[in-house]
């Protein structure tokens, strides 16, 4: 009997038929950790390896676990996987486990005391190490090239490793390093090998994208990096995520006017707007600069998705603080928002703070904001119907074909929903759609023929 991996990290019982050259790759956290694991498996497939990514089958000799350590929640689910994992090996149902990634970056010596019927722990930096252990060859030639797990036509295109940024809430330094950006040259490579595969979208990532090349270039250099992926190929949309507010780089917004495949899409985590918690959460800005970018953003490129992301219950919140923060979103309207609830972390600067706000009361203020939000989002959506939008299609499910246009991003944002029977596109193919009816977070359209 075998044990299979559900979306809970529980294993149940399946027939065992290992094979001894098969690697499950088990990937949590956020879309960084993904690409790491999508290189790792490129390795490993070039090893002749027999690779699996979040496999159901559990047919395998050995499972790797690419763990996050960001917050308790996540730090919690990777911890469950490592247990599940140990229970199948003690069952003889598994043969070996190594674990990576950020929780094993920052607490490698307390996991291997703790757990440590895993077999190796390696950390964000080791995969040199780990594929050595795996006794596979690290093939330089391979550098760019990955196997993906998203559909082949979009893929997170990692530009920049690590943060310099002294964010007092955040524990990424400890586990990702210093910032380093990829150099321009070998970026615009990897575009290029995979747009020859079939790649259409790039989703540039980085803990840091308005950073890039400060330090290897000696000023910011994310705009020419835009304009040289953008003359790629086979490349018919650029989107940004995660853009630092201060320093921003405003000739990114130049690109975006001159380029038609740099989508009018931007994620911006703002964090939070009253003037003491940014100074707590050393953010390195005010409510008066972040509301004169936001101006400057829209005013420079009026047709902009704006997305953010919102942290409540930081310690000292107060009720004012967190009404100030609501009064905002609802004034600001982003096109896109995601809130979460204040993590406590050791070894951040914020963590000799007191934890003072009880976890409801920051359920209760997520749970508001996302509220507000969704009316916002509602109105937006309505403002949609009867428009025509371009829309790239990136999956089928039931009656619908499920696509987004480029102010959205896959698995956080809107999606538009066309019925099959009313006409038909391939899966990662773009066509214009009508909207003809909205909900909160969706758009439902008609192919224009």
């Amino acid at each position: 009997m075998l044990l299979k991996k559900t979306r809970e990290n529980v294993y149940i019982m399946k027939t065992k038929t290992v094979k001894k050259n098969k690697v499950n790759v088990i990937t949590l956290g956020c879309s960084k950790n993904l690409f790491d694991s999508e290189v790792l498996m490129g390795q490993l497939k070039a090893n002749n390896y027999d690779v699996v990514h979040d496999s159901d089958s559990m047919e395998s000799k050995t499972v790797i676990i690419n763990t996050c350590g960001f917050i308790e929640n996540a730090k919690q689910e990777s911890i469950d996987t490592i247990l599940s994992a140990v229970e199948a090996k003690e069952q003889g149902l598994i043969e070996k486990i190594y674990v990576t990634g950020c929780l094993s970056e920052r607490y490698k010596e307390d996991l291997e005391k703790e757990i440590p019927d895993v077999d190796q722990y390696f950390g964000t930096r080791n995969l040199g190490q780990l594929l050595k252990t795996l006794k596979a060859d690290y093939k330089h030639e391979l550098v760019g090239e990955r196997l993906l797990t998203t559909p082949s036509h979009y893929a997170y295109f990692k530009i920049a490793e690590g943060c310099d940024r002294p964010c007092s809430f955040c524990a990424i330094p400890l586990m990702r390093g210093k910032h380093k950006s990829t150099p321009i040259d070998d970026l615009v490579t990897n575009a290029k090998s995979l747009a020859a595969n079939g790649t259409r979208e790039l989703l540039l990532i980085a803990q840091d994208l308005t950073y890039y090349g400060l330090d290897i270039y000696k000023e910011r250099k994310l705009a020419n990096l835009l304009r040289s992926l953008s003359d790629v190929e086979g490349i018919d949309w650029l989107r940004l995520h995660y853009a630092f507010p201060t320093g921003f780089p405003m000739d990114v917004l130049d690109v975006m006017n001159e380029r038609d495949n740099v989508c009018n899409y931007l994620d911006m985590p703002l964090q939070h707007i009253s003037d003491n918690i940014l100074t707590s959460m050393r953010r390195g800005t005010t409510k008066a600069k972040t509301n004169a970018l936001i101006d400057q953003i829209r005013n420079k490129v009026p047709d902009i998705g704006l997305r953010t992301t919102l942290i409540v219950g930081y310690p000292g919140e107060t009720e004012k603080n967190f009404q100030e923060l609501y009064d905002w979103v609802a004034e600001t309207k982003f096109d896109r928002m995601g809130a979460f609830t204040y993590s406590h972390e050791d070894n951040t600067h914020a963590f000799k703070l007191e934890d003072d706000i009880p976890e409801e009361v920051k359920k209760e203020r997520v749970e508001a904001l996302m509220e507000l939000q969704s009316g916002i989002s509602m109105s937006a959506n309505e403002a949609k119907v009867g428009k025509d939008f371009k829309v790239l299609f990136d999956r089928i499910e039931g009656d619908y074909l499920i696509g987004r246009t480029e102010y959205d991003s896959p698995e956080v944002d809107n999606e538009v929903l066309v019925k099959k029977a009313d006409g038909y596109t391939r899966i990662g193919d773009f066509a214009n759609v009508k909207i003809t009816s909205a909900d909160a977070f969706d758009l439902y359209g008609d192919l224009v023929k």
